[in-house]
């Protein structure tokens, strides 16, 4: 009888809410030098989850954005649209205003490409940064955030997808990816 074989990433896995803490505290020295507030928009699903505990953490009054990307991607064409579309909204005329957008993996650099054509749809801000809980490599696109929580490179076998537990609490949880090779392989069997 054979055992199951089991593979773990052979990057140690991140502690979401240490990295979380090193980012509120970025953000929350750079606001205070901020003559106006930024507004603070997230991209669905774990960015916006980061907007959302950031604001509140901030004491920022200012309405907070939430953007869903699913329209503005590069691969939409051959991958169609997903069935977990959220809504987007943006409540503040961004026209010349500072944005500090969040997302919760920064990876390739086209969810951000993605994100910010979106944030131009809203008019056209003075400045947008970019905030993430973690940078893990692997750039495709020039894309740097201004803000991270912390970074280092990532085993490409696996995902980091951000969970957050009753407590809004975050953690990773760390599936493989699924290639190509094996897409197709269970979608003609």
């Amino acid at each position: 009888m054979n055992s199951p074989t089991f593979s773990t990433p052979t990057s140690s896995i991140p502690d979401a809410e240490h990295l979380y803490i090193q980012l509120l505290a970025q953000l929350r020295a750079h606001v205070v030098t901020c003559a106006l507030p930024p507004v603070l928009i997230g991209v669905h699903r774990g960015g916006a989850w980061l907007a959302e505990r950031l604001h509140a953490d901030l004491g920022m009054t200012e309405p907070l954005g939430t953007i869903d990307i699913s329209f503005y991607r590069d691969d939409f064409a051959t991958k169609g649209i997903s069935a977990n579309v959220k809504t987007t909204d943006v409540a503040v005329d961004l026209m010349a205003r500072d944005v500090i957008l969040c997302d919760d993996i920064l990876n390739s650099g086209r969810s951000v490409r993605a994100a910010l054509n979106e944030i131009f749809d809203f008019g056209r801000p003075a400045r947008v940064d970019l905030a993430v809980l973690f940078d893990r490599g692997g750039r495709e696109l020039p894309v740097a955030a201004r803000f991270v929580g912390g970074s280092s490179e990532f085993d490409a076998a696996y995902k980091l997808v951000l969970e957050r537990d009753s407590s809004n609490r975050f953690c990773f949880r760390v599936p493989r990816r699924v290639s190509p090779v094996s897409q197709n392989a269970e979608v003609n069997a």
